[in-house]
């Protein structure tokens, strides 16, 4: 089902009614749900009936910017400066097509906009030369943002993934996975392990 916007989840009788929105609207019965939806796992656990508000966490928007740079680069591999509070830093990345990028920074937002401001190319600068120090003014373009879904907010201590399954909420055959940001993809089989063998 693409482009289906969940709408409602009621726990029924040992099984889950789900109901869709978008282009084609459904109903169905499903013996268990796995709500694994990225930015939208905290919107889509609060439309579960039966399951309580206090296990559905707060949700932060993180957004991380991006930029490209004109010319020339020193570096033929990645590099990660110290992390920062939010996220790894604004490192350096090549990719499979030779583009440089160097990002993410960290703008909290308090709603989804994928738009990259020119003016925040301008607080790159120093950030970049601390392991580039001959990095020309004017060099950096925008390029991309993405979105993490944060548990923690500006200057709360660092919150990691949570995997919530009938242990930490009673309801039988949910598993609700909150926060799961950038390093979920490259976690995802061992995420998805996990999941398989929590119990019902």
């Amino acid at each position: 089902m693409r482009n289906a916007t969940v709408t409602d989840i009621d726990a029924r009788d040992g099984s889950f009614i789900v109901e869709t929105g978008g282009e084609a609207p459904m109903r169905f019965q499903a013996g268990c749900v796995i709500n694994s939806a990225g930015l939208s796992a905290n919107q889509i656990a609060r439309t579960i009936r039966g399951l309580d508000a206090r296990h559905v966490p707060p949700l932060y928007f993180a957004k991380g910017n991006y930029v490209t740079v004109s010319g020339r680069t020193p570096f033929e591999r990645l590099i990660y400066p110290m992390p920062n509070e939010a996220g790894l830093g604004v490192h350096f990345t090549l990719d499979m097509g030779g583009q440089v990028k160097f990002g993410p920074d960290v703008e909290w937002i308090q709603k989804i906009d994928y738009a990259v401001d020119p003016q925040r190319a301008a607080s790159f600068y120093a950030a970049i030369r601390a392991y580039w120090p001959t990095l020309p003014d004017d060099a950096l373009q925008p390029a991309y943002a993405g979105i993490r879904p944060k548990l923690s907010g500006p200057r709360q201590p660092a919150a990691d993934f949570v995997i919530q399954g009938r242990a930490a909420h009673g309801m039988a055959g949910l598993v609700n996975l909150f926060g799961i940001e950038s390093p979920g993809l490259t976690a995802s089989l061992a995420i998805a392990e996990k999941v398989a063998k929590m119990p019902g």
